[in-house]
Parts: structure tokens; C-alpha cells; sequence
């Protein structure tokens, strides 16, 4: 992560995923510069494996959950 994304790594899911959905929207639209479209780029990888990192945590939340449930069931 480049110093431009540090901020990155204390968002919230949803501020990430906001912002990605923007980033992507701005490159979609193709009208940035070829090196704004690469600040654009790399700050849309930082947003995306936060968001990953996330959804990633829930789903071992959940799992462990299930597995505490299972075995108590038992």
C-alpha cells in the first residue's frame, strides 16, 4: 500500500466499498489521465482488499459460529 492509500487501512467496510464504487465509477468514465488513472488503479486494489479483508473476517466469524453450534449441539 503506497502512502497516498495508508488511510485505507482504517476504514470501515462500508466507507471502503463506498469509495470503491466511486473509484471504479471515475475510471469507467475514462477521462482521467493515464497516470491519474493509475493512482486511481492502485487506490481501487487498496479499497478492494480492504473490503476483502472484511468479508473475510465475517466469514471466519461466521464458521466459528456455526462450528460452536454444531458442537454444543451434539
Amino acid at each position: 500500500m503506497t502512502d497516498k492509500n495508508k488511510d485505507v487501512a482504517t476504514m470501515s467496510y462500508e466507507q471502503a466499498r463506498d469509495e470503491l464504487v466511486k473509484v471504479v465509477a471515475e475510471l469507467e468514465a475514462g477521462s482521467a489521465t493515464l497516470e491519474s488513472s493509475m493512482q486511481l488503479w492502485e487506490r481501487g486494489e487498496a479499497l478492494a482488499d480492504k473490503c476483502e479483508q472484511w468479508l473475510s473476517g465475517a466469514r471466519a466469524s461466521l464458521d466459528k459460529a456455526a462450528k460452536a453450534k454444531k458442537t454444543s449441539a451434539e
